[in-house]
C-alpha cells in the first residue's frame, strides 16, 4: 500500500519589540541569566501584566504581511500546564480568539508548480522561561533564566497542506522572508526567534482521512525540519505496514543520529479567559494604518526588478530574498551603476566576501556608496576585474576611499597602446604553436593569447585594449 503525508506546522516567531509583552523589562533574552526580571515576569501573586502596544502593532504587521486578516475583537487566555519553565502553571496565549485568520504563502514545488499553503490562524503568546541543563558533578541538575519569559511570540499555525518535506522546507523559507521585510523578527532558527514544531500524519494515497498525528520538535535548522519529516514519514509508514498503531505524542528530533526520539504523550490542559489582560479591540481605521506601514513585499519587489532592470526571475529573486541585499541592490542603482554590473559584483563578490568575514550588509565596512565608487573605476576602465577583487579585499580593512587605494598600491589599469605593444610582440614570439590555432579558428587559443599579455603585465593590462591589438597583430600575421 502507498502512503502519503499529511503535514502541518506551528511556527513560533519571537517578536523583536524593545520590551517584554506584559512588563516592561528588555526583551534581551541573550543578557546574563535572570537579569531581566520583574515581579510580572517572574509571575509573582498579585502581579498585574500590562500589554505592550509595540508587540500588537508588529504582531498585526507580520500578520497583514503574511496576507493574514486582522479580527476586530481577540483576547487572551490561560493555557494550564505546569513544568518548571513555567512556575505559575499558565501561559498568557490567545487560544479561543486570535489575532488573525486565513492567509497564505504560494511556493513552487518539486513539479514546478505554484501552490498555495495556507494558514489557519496566528495568536500572540508570552514565552517561557529557559532551562537550562547542566552536570553538577556527577549528578544532573537543571536551571531556570527568567530572561525569555514573557517575551513577545507569535504563533503561526497553517492548513495541514503539506505533503512533503520540500514543501515545509519552501515555506519556511519563505516565511522567514516575509517576515523580515515586515521587520516584525529576525526569524533566525539557530539563534531561536523562529521555533518549528511539525504535525506529521500518513494515510493511504489518494483518500482524504485525517489520522493521527504526531508532533516533532527540537529542530533548530530549515534542513533539520526537512529532515525530520522525511524520516517521520518513513517511520509512521513502517508502523502501518506492521500493523501497528500511531499514538498521539510528541518526539524529539536528533540530528546526531538523525532520527525521532518519543519525549512525552500529547497533552491539551485548558484554556480559559484571563481577567487581566484586556480584550483588544482593532478598528478599521488602525488595522488600515497597519496595513499602510507594510513594505513592498518580495514578490512584488522581484517582479518590479524584472521590468525595471532587465533582470531574470532566478537573479530578481534572489535579491528580492533578502531585505538588506534588496536595499543594497538599489542603493548601488541609485549611485548609477548599471543593474546588471551591481547585480553580478554583489553576488558573486561582495556577498560572498562579507559571509567569509562573518557579517552582514548592514555591518560591512564597504558600504553602498564604497562598494559603488569601486565599480564606478570598474566601469570606467581605470581598473579592471582581477584589480577590483583586490581592492575589495581592502575595503574590509581599510577606511580609504577605493580610489585611495588604487593610486596607493599601484592598481590602475594600463591602457596605452604604446606600453602593451612590446609585450604582445614577447607573447607572439613565444607562442607560435597558439597563434596556428588562432589561424586555425580556435577561439579558446585567443583567450589563452590574452591571459598570457595580462600575465606578463602584472594582470593590470585592460583586456579590451589588449584583445584589439591582437586582432590587429594577428591579422598582419596572418
Amino acid at each position: 500500500m502507498e502512503f502519503e503525508a499529511v503535514i502541518g506546522l506551528e511556527i513560533h516567531v519571537e517578536l523583536n519589540c524593545t520590551t517584554k509583552m506584559f512588563c516592561d523589562c528588555p526583551n534581551r533574552p541573550g543578557d546574563d541569566p535572570n537579569v531581566n526580571t520583574c515581579p510580572t515576569c517572574l509571575w509573582f501573586p498579585g502581579a498585574m501584566p500590562r500589554f505592550s502596544q509595540e508587540a500588537l502593532e508588529k504582531a498585526s504587521i507580520l500578520c497583514l504581511g503574511l496576507s493574514a486578516e486582522l479580527q476586530p475583537l481577540s483576547a487572551f487566555d490561560q493555557k494550564v500546564y505546569y513544568y518548571p519553565d513555567l512556575p505559575k502553571g499558565f501561559q498568557l496565549s490567545q487560544a479561543h480568539f486570535p489575532l488573525a485568520c486565513g492567509g497564505g504563502i504560494d511556493i513552487t514545488n518539486e513539479d514546478g508548480k505554484t501552490k498555495r499553503l495556507r494558514l489557519h490562524h496566528i495568536h500572540m503568546e508570552e514565552d517561557v522561561a529557559k532551562l537550562v541543563h547542566e552536570m553538577e558533578g556527577r549528578l544532573p541538575i537543571s536551571l531556570v533564566d527568567f530572561n525569555r519569559a514573557g517575551s513577545p511570540l507569535v504563533e503561526i499555525v497553517t492548513e495541514p497542506d503539506f505533503r512533503t518535506p520540500y514543501e515545509a522546507m519552501e515555506f519556511l523559507k519563505a516565511l522567514r522572508t516575509q517576515v523580515r521585510y515586515v521587520g516584525s523578527s529576525e526569524c533566525s532558527m539557530e539563534n531561536g526567534t523562529m521555533r518549528v514544531d511539525a504535525n506529521i500524519s500518513i494515510r493511504p494515497s489518494g483518500t482524504n482521512q485525517m489520522n493521527t498525528k504526531v508532533e516533532v520538535k527540537n529542530m533548530n535548522s530549515i534542513r533539520h525540519v526537512g529532515d525530520a519529516i522525511a524520516h517521520e514519514i518513513s517511520r509512521q509508514s513502517a508502523c502501518m505496514q506492521a500493523g501497528e498503531t500511531i499514538i498521539l505524542h510528541t518526539r524529539l528530533w536528533d540530528p546526531d543520529k538523525k532520527l525521532t526520539l518519543p519525549m512525552r504523550t500529547k497533552f491539551e490542559g485548558p484554556c480559559v479567559p484571563d481577567p487581566k489582560v484586556p480584550v483588544i479591540k482593532l478598528s478599521p481605521d488602525w488595522i488600515e494604518k497597519m496595513r499602510s506601514r507594510l513594505p513592498e513585499m518580495p514578490a512584488a519587489r522581484a517582479e518590479r526588478f524584472v521590468k525595471q532592470h532587465g533582470l531574470t526571475d532566478e537573479e530578481a529573486n534572489f535579491l528580492s530574498s533578502d531585505p538588506e541585499v534588496a536595499r543594497f541592490f538599489e542603493a548601488l542603482i541609485g549611485q548609477g551603476i548599471a543593474p546588471r554590473t551591481a547585480m553580478h559584483w554583489l553576488i558573486t563578490q561582495l556577498i560572498p566576501a562579507v559571509k567569509d568575514r562573518q557579517l552582514d550588509l548592514s555591518s560591512s565596512p564597504v558600504t553602498p556608496a564604497r562598494f559603488a565608487s569601486l565599480l564606478r573605476m570598474l566601469s570606467q576602465d581605470e581598473i579592471n576585474a582581477n584589480a577590483a577583487r583586490e581592492v575589495l579585499v581592502y575595503l574590509f580593512d581599510s577606511d580609504e576611499s577605493p580610489k585611495k587605494i588604487v593610486v596607493a598600491r599601484g592598481f590602475q589599469q594600463v591602457s596605452d597602446p604604446k606600453a602593451l605593444d612590446g609585450l604582445i610582440d614577447k607573447v607572439l614570439t613565444a607562442q607560435p604553436e597558439t597563434v596556428a590555432k588562432v589561424r586555425g579558428g580556435q577561439d579558446k587559443a585567443m583567450g589563452f593569447l590574452i591571459g598570457q599579455v595580462m600575465k606578463a603585465a602584472g594582470g593590470k593590462a585592460n583586456p579590451k585594449i589588449i584583445r584589439e591589438l591582437l586582432v590587429k597583430k594577428l591579422s598582419e600575421i596572418l
